[in-house]
């Protein structure tokens, strides 16, 4: 049975089943490394942006669909493996059909990395939007969010911290930050259209 600090998989698994969130934190701790390396290997065109971006959407269906996994069927690294391998499929998908292309933005007309062109001032009309809404609410919508998007959410959206910033404090990469502030006002705007049809 593989290991992860002092709970077995199989436990953790277990545990995040029954809505433990610290459970599916260890396991994204556990498996985030190999799950990156193994995009790397079979997704050789993604640079570490989409990768991180994967990666994140990859857990977040894993957390979603967790009571549907069957251990007697798969591991959880192979059946996780197959949730990432099927989502970069369709964010390649969705790309080609969005016709959208990463362009060169210096003179020598070398592929710029798509986390380089992030403007960290400048992320998007989001940000200006959640900041200008009550900040109760603006607190609720946060702490309604999963584990894992929650605390880099809470240090970019409520206490206002650069990406820098906030991935030299929680020890993080940068991309990893990116992506999960990304990920985590996806989930809110969905939060309140469903306020909003409700």
């Amino acid at each position: 049975m593989v290991r992860t600090g002092s709970k077995p998989i199989d436990e953790l698994v277990r545990l995040a089943m029954i809505g433990d969130g610290a459970a599916f934190t260890a396991l994204w701790d556990t498996h985030i490394a190999a799950l990156r390396a193994y995009l790397k290997s079979t997704m050789k065109n993604l640079d570490d942006f989409y990768i991180d971006d994967i990666c994140s959407r990859s857990f977040e269906k894993a957390f979603r669909q967790i009571r549907s996994y069957d251990p007697s069927r798969s591991q959880f690294s192979t059946w996780l493996k197959t949730i990432a391998h099927n989502t970069a499929l369709d964010i390649l998908d969705a790309e080609r059909r969005a016709g959208r292309e990463t362009v060169s933005l210096d003179d020598n007309l070398q592929t710029a990395s798509v986390a380089e062109t992030v403007s960290d001032i400048d992320s998007d009309a989001l940000d200006s939007i959640i900041r200008d809404e009550d900040e109760l609410r603006t607190r609720a919508y946060v702490d309604g969010l999963p584990d894992l998007y929650r605390e880099v959410a809470r240090k970019r959206l409520i206490e206002g911290l650069q990406y820098k910033e906030i991935a030299d404090e929680l020890g993080m990469e940068l991309n990893t930050v990116r992506t999960r502030i990304r990920r985590a006002k996806d989930l809110i705007e969905k939060m309140k259209r469903d306020e909003q049809d409700a």
